[in-house]
Order: C-alpha cells, then sequence, then structure tokens
C-alpha cells in the first residue's frame, strides 16, 4: 500500500509543478491531457470563467469507430485533430498545453503534434 501511495504523492507533485506556471485565459485557453491505459482525454479550459471550450476522448462514442484501441499513439492523434477541429470551431486558435504529470512522451507528444497540426498554436 506504501508503494501505491508513494506513486500517487510524486505524481500529484509533478501535476502542481506543471500546473503553477499554466492558467488558461479567454484568449488562450488551456489544453489539458489526462491518459489512463485504456483511453486519453483532452480538454480545452478557460480558468477565468471555470468552463470546457471543446473536448474530445477515445471514450466518445463518435470518435471510437476511427480507432480499434484508445489506449494507443493513432488513438491520440485522432484526438489531437478532433480537439483541434472543435476548438476551432468554437473560435479558439491558442492554447497553453497541460501535460498534468504525464512526461511529454509517447501519446501525450503524439496528441499534442496533432493539434499542432490541425491548427491550433502553442
Amino acid at each position: 500500500m506504501d508503494h501505491a501511495r508513494t506513486n500517487l504523492r510524486q505524481r500529484n507533485r509533478r501535476r502542481f509543478r506543471v500546473r503553477k506556471r499554466l492558467n488558461g485565459t479567454a484568449e488562450r485557453p488551456r489544453l489539458t491531457v489526462f491518459r489512463s491505459h485504456k483511453h486519453i482525454y483532452a480538454q480545452i479550459v478557460d480558468d477565468t470563467s471555470g468552463r470546457t471550450v471543446a473536448s474530445a476522448s477515445t471514450a466518445d462514442k463518435s470518435l471510437r469507430d476511427q480507432f480499434g484501441f484508445g489506449g494507443n499513439r493513432t488513438a491520440a492523434e485522432a484526438i489531437g485533430k478532433a480537439v483541434a477541429e472543435r476548438a476551432q470551431a468554437a473560435g479558439v486558435k491558442q492554447v497553453c498545453f497541460d501535460r498534468g504529470s504525464f512526461r511529454y512522451h509517447g501519446r501525450v507528444a503524439a496528441l499534442a503534434d496533432a493539434a499542432r497540426a490541425a491548427g491550433l498554436e502553442f
């Protein structure tokens, strides 16, 4: 049990270390990423008003047909493209990237690269 508690504590420290430098505004909201073993989730959040501008995840029924399994790089690329398209439809062009407690590597980097390729600036 101590090992799980230690891992959670380290993960929270990493998340807070990243978040203390980021703040989403109306002009430049925050693109936040969460990944689990099976899915990856992305939200664009305006922290000043406390609302979600756009979101996409591999758990969405409309996006689930594009990929077989939600826990790989191809699924992350599809989610990055989808969240960028939804953000542009909502009028957002620039975001700040919040990787949370995850390294900028693998699925997180694939999502960010796909969002950049689809037109988001960060």
